[in-house]
């Protein structure tokens, strides 16, 4: 009997995406060297030449200047640091300082953070309402910054949303908030390759951004932030990277997430528009064999390889399982807690009912993509859908 597992379809690129050939080239060739980016020897010099050279590669590939890329281990660190490192500094200035807008949409890295300054440095958090699309709604972020601007600390507004897509009017809010001299954070981890970023053009204050999303490493990322924005330390040792983000600096990995960055952002069109016509494929092909399927996220402002679709009587769960069993990967828009599905926050903020917010997959294509994975799916994706009914009408 032939065991042999069927081969991958991956997915799931919003997740993770493979390392470009450029990066893995740029980390292998570090790694074979030693020295420590802060010592003054022959070796510590070699190793802080590389670290400086890969920030001038990303101020030139970002649009902003060498010394507001601050180094850190990913995403997650980015939007912490911003977070809390803004509003201390914020508020130290002005103890008025204490509220802090976001949207109810934004990713757990930055919806935690701000959960934590709410309940242990008494934050008062406000989570703007999105539209069914996902958008922010401008004029309600208006209103709210405007009824006492003086008590706002600081303003957070995801690029893209990592669930669904949705690109947020970040123009508009850095608008708003500059009018009243308050800095605007952006968790761009999505955005970044995917569609045209440039932080001096947008004038965002803080910037988030990861390797692993792009075609980097695991475990190294960035914030970037103007130097004339305040920010407090959350780590402390030795005053690397402008003393706002202290400890031993990591030359292969900063090289590696420099040259994916480069490549993703130099490509950056061509990938979107490649990205683009696949997903859109994609989309035709599966609401044609599952018609009462549908699209969530705007149709037009969104990820170019992003396709999150909700299928009516499925748990979204034993959907993404059913899929996984034939060798196709991706994702459900859904949290789990002790192993217990929790609907997607995304879905609920954007008018879905719990039922409804537990029923959809995330496709998310990458550079590694092709025709070949969508035909996968489409053949797969309606006796998937069959079964996941059954069993959906067999817990009910």
């Amino acid at each position: 009997m032939d065991t042999a597992t069927p081969p991958s379809v991956y997915l799931d690129h919003a997740a993770t995406t493979p390392m470009l050939p450029v990066a893995v080239e740029a980390m292998r060739t570090h790694l074979e060297q030693v020295g420590n980016a802060s010592s003054l020897h022959a070796s510590g010099r070699r190793a802080r030449r590389v670290v400086e050279e890969s920030r001038e590669q990303l101020a030139q590939s970002l649009g902003c200047r060498p010394g507001e890329v601050v180094f850190t281990s990913g995403g997650t660190e980015s939007d912490n640091l911003a977070l809390k490192g803004i509003y201390w500094a914020r508020r130290a200035q002005d103890p008025r300082r204490v509220r802090v807008l976001a949207t109810a949409v934004e990713h757990h890295a930055v919806l935690d953070p701000l959960h934590w300054l709410a309940v242990a440095e008494g934050a008062k958090v406000e989570l703007l309402e999105v539209d069914a699309t996902g958008r922010l709604d401008v004029e309600v972020f208006r209103r709210c910054l405007e009824q006492d601007p003086e008590s706002v600390a600081l303003v957070s507004v995801m690029w893209a949303n990592n669930e669904v897509g949705t690109l947020q009017p970040i123009d508009d809010v850095v608008a708003i908030a500059g009018e009243h001299g308050i800095p605007v954070h952006t968790d761009a981890v999505q955005a970044v390759g995917s569609v045209p970023v440039h932080v001096g053009d947008s004038g965002v204050d803080a910037l988030t951004f990861t390797g692993h999303k792009l075609g980097g490493p695991y475990g190294v990322g960035a914030l970037v932030v103007r130097r004339e924005v305040p920010v407090t330390a959350l780590l402390h040792g030795g005053g690397q990277e402008r003393d706002i983000r202290s400890g031993t600096l990591n030359p292969p990995g900063i090289a590696a997430l420099a040259a994916a960055v480069e490549a993703a952002v130099a490509n950056q069109e061509a990938h979107a528009a490649r990205l683009s016509a696949l997903r859109d494929d994609l989309v035709r092909r599966v609401l044609e064999v599952v018609p009462d399927a549908h699209l969530h996220g705007d149709p037009v402002r969104r990820l170019p390889g992003n396709a999150h679709l909700g299928f009516p009587d499925c748990e979204g769960d034993s959907l993404l399982m059913l899929l996984d069993a034939q060798g196709i990967e991706c994702s459900t828009g859904s949290a789990c807690s002790a192993g217990v599905p929790q609907p997607s926050h995304v879905l609920l903020a954007m008018g879905c009912d719990p039922a409804q917010a537990r029923h959809s997959l995330r496709f998310s294509l990458g550079h590694s993509s092709t025709p070949a994975d969508v035909d996968a799916l489409v053949s797969a994706i309606g006796p998937a859908v069959e079964r996941a009914r059954l069993a959906h009408r067999g817990t009910r």
